[in-house]
């Protein structure tokens, strides 16, 4: 099993997920991930609002996690689609995202993610498909 608060510093440190305020692992298992974000001013644009493509990827991000640890970390997920609804800004501050599996095949996955401010209001809501390639492919992105 993965030590949490070990995997929450190797993301911590990685510069994509400096770039993405990214604050710790509230849970990482087989059924469900849940990420905490910090939604800073660098990531917002008019009035405080997070620009789109960051909750996109805070979304995002939780989905493909939940598609590693639900197989043990043994595949790599690449997203073939991706959409996102927006229902309110996020603004600076906490923010948490979560994500659960529709579907999940051999080769293919189906997962939703949503994004929750500090109050748990849902912010936005995003669906994938991805495809899922062995670590075997990718032997440098090995995240065990």
């Amino acid at each position: 099993m993965l030590d949490i608060e070990e995997y929450s510093k190797k993301m911590k440190n990685a510069e994509l997920f400096q770039g993405m305020g990214f604050n710790r692992i509230l849970e990482l298992k087989e059924d469900i991930v849940r990420f905490e974000f910090i939604v800073e001013s660098r990531h917002c644009h008019s009035g405080n609002i997070a620009q789109g493509g960051y909750v996109t990827g805070w979304i995002d991000t939780t989905m493909a996690h939940l598609a590693m640890a639900s197989t043990g970390f043994s595949i790599n997920p690449l997203t073939l689609e991706l959409k996102v609804s927006f229902f309110k800004p996020a603004n600076p501050g906490i923010v948490t995202t979560s994500a659960k599996i529709i579907k999940m095949g051999k080769s293919t996955a189906f997962i939703e993610g949503s994004l929750f401010d500090d109050e748990g209001n849902l912010l936005a809501k995003g669906s994938s498909s991805n495809r899922l390639i062995p670590n075997e492919k990718f032997p440098e992105r090995n995240y065990k």
